[in-house]
């Protein structure tokens, strides 16, 4: 691949520039002119762009757990049952996170601007229906909606976020916002949620979307500036086709095992079916022109690492969130509300921690020494949520445990973005972005599939072992099950600290810009 730079690069720096491309050594060439130099020189207001970048991104977190609280007030209006209620967050997590690496791509071939502005307005459509729905099947088709765009719209806007912060210093306040908003969001959600559904109606929380959605639209179709047309290339249908039913499969697998258990048939056949998948897209990426996803982005130690910590991160966030949320309302009787401002320190965590880690931490000693100590931070707070007994008080028990996890998060999540990101050509931004929010999907996902199945083991033999089966055998059994999960959870963090301490590179990122094609 011929790798073109906008100007000419000092002598030092042409190693290091063919090098940030593909993990290889490229012969260097001089540069030639760009097709619009005077439309790539035109300034940028960038703090406005991170603006509209925040608005999406947010949009695109919150909705993963802002219905959640307001799923029983949906169910009671439109009158569907139990088992069909799963379906309103299912539909939305199997249509992003299937579809992620091929809206990546898409953000690649279409340009980014263009991609975020059809995301957002698509997601804004998406989400009045789903406010207007008269019944289940509309509610269900807008959530797939919403998905359909999240996938076009997040990787859009971390791709936009990579290509307008090109400075070290103001990238890494850039990006510490972003990552403190991703980190954060489902906590503004649990919060948002609560208040909306509280004071108004579980239909405000998809209309809260327009109002996030439409401003930044028209943001960015003012302020963001359009990248030079990227070039002409097929897409890689049959990786596409085989990276989106795998993750489908994996998706939906794991959520059939959350439900139904490990063992289901319908749980088997589509874990298989996702592994098959996925080999086979490894496999056809390896020989196709213009695969999905060139495989020295993820090949790459730094970026490899990087997706690792946002797995592994959301994994055992997501129990916290579910678990936490469990025993407030259940056992401290807290309202949905209460429970999301009882959030709030870890959210603090995150952003302070998020800031530090990569405007001072990250540009004096690299990710390496930052990733894995965040790990072992969030790892120590998992541990202390591991205490948990019946007379449990939030000051005394739960307080300090998740300020430390959101500290730990914040240090491990933030630079792991920043990580994944960097160095990467403006032809894989897209899909470069997309691995990092794929990470965060199947990261997420298999940590609520996996410890929810682990807390129902351990709640139904702790029962079994403690006859009769009363009231408060029952409420026991259940904390007992939160615990063991929060431990599973430390654990996880632990082994997430010693994997990415091997595998990223020591010493500063080489080159946080990006090189241009």
């Amino acid at each position: 691949m011929d790798v073109d730079v906008w100007g000419p690069a000092p002598p030092a720096d042409r190693e290091n520039m063919s090098h940030r491309v593909s993990g290889r050594r490229d012969e260097w060439r001089p540069p030639r002119r760009a097709p619009d130099q005077t439309a790539a020189s035109a300034p940028t207001p960038r703090w406005s762009v991170l603006g509209v970048i925040g608005a999406a991104q947010l949009m695109v977190v919150l909705d993963i757990t802002i219905v959640n609280i307001a799923l029983p007030s949906a169910q009671d209006e439109l009158g569907f049952d139990v088992a069909s209620r799963q379906w309103v967050i299912t539909a939305y997590s199997l249509a992003f996170g299937s579809l992620l690496l091929l809206g990546g791509r898409l953000s690649d071939r279409v340009g980014v601007r263009r991609t975020l502005i059809i995301g957002l307005l698509g997601f804004a459509a998406a989400s009045a229906v789903g406010g207007a729905a008269g019944g289940f099947a509309m509610l269900i088709a807008a959530r797939a909606g919403q998905g359909v765009f999240a996938a076009i719209l997040a990787p859009a806007a971390l791709s936009t976020l990579n290509i307008t912060f090109t400075e070290p210093e103001d990238r890494a306040r850039a990006f510490a916002v972003f990552s403190a908003i991703a980190a954060s969001g489902a906590v503004v959600g649990l919060l948002l949620g609560g208040a909306v559904t509280e004071w108004l109606s579980w239909r405000w929380c998809l209309y809260i979307n327009l109002a996030l959605a439409l401003p930044a639209a028209v943001g960015a179709f003012f302020i963001v500036r359009a990248t030079p047309r990227p070039r002409r290339a097929g897409l890689d249908w049959p990786g596409a086709v085989s990276a989106s039913g795998g993750l489908f499969c994996l998706v939906y697998g794991l959520s059939t095992a959350e439900a139904d258990g490990w063992t289901a048939p319908l749980t088997v056949v589509l874990l298989t079916a996702s592994a098959v998948l996925i080999v086979a897209f490894v496999v056809i990426e390896t020989r196709v022109q213009a695969p999905l996803l060139p495989l020295q982005i993820v090949a790459d130690r730094n970026r490899g690492g990087a997706y690792l910590t946002i797995a592994l991160t959301f994994c055992a966030m997501f129990a916290a969130f579910l678990f936490l949320t469990y025993f407030m309302q259940r056992d401290l009787m807290y309202s949905p509300l209460a429970t999301g401002v009882a959030f709030l320190p870890m959210a603090a965590g995150i952003g302070l921690a998020a800031a530090l880690a990569n405007t001072v931490l990250m540009r004096r000693v690299g990710p390496r020494p930052i990733i894995p100590t965040g790990m072992v931070v969030a790892a120590a707070g998992m541990a202390w949520l591991g205490r948990l007994a019946v007379d449990a008080t939030y000051t005394r028990d739960i307080l300090g445990p998740i300020i430390l996890l959101g500290i730990g998060m914040g240090m491990a999540f933030s630079p792991a973005v920043a990580t994944a990101t960097s160095g990467v050509a403006t032809e894989d931004a897209g899909v470069a972005s997309a691995m990092v929010n794929t990470s965060q999907q199947i990261g997420g996902t298999v940590g609520t599939a996996a410890l929810s199945t682990i807390f129902a083991t351990v709640l139904n033999r702790y029962i079994h072992h403690h006859q009769p089966p009363t009231p408060a055998v029952a409420a026991t059994g259940a904390i007992h099950g939160y615990t063991v999960a929060f431990h599973i959870a430390s654990v996880l963090f632990l082994v997430g600290a010693i994997l990415t301490g091997i595998i990223l590179r020591s010493g500063r990122l080489i080159n946080n810009e990006p090189i241009r094609i």
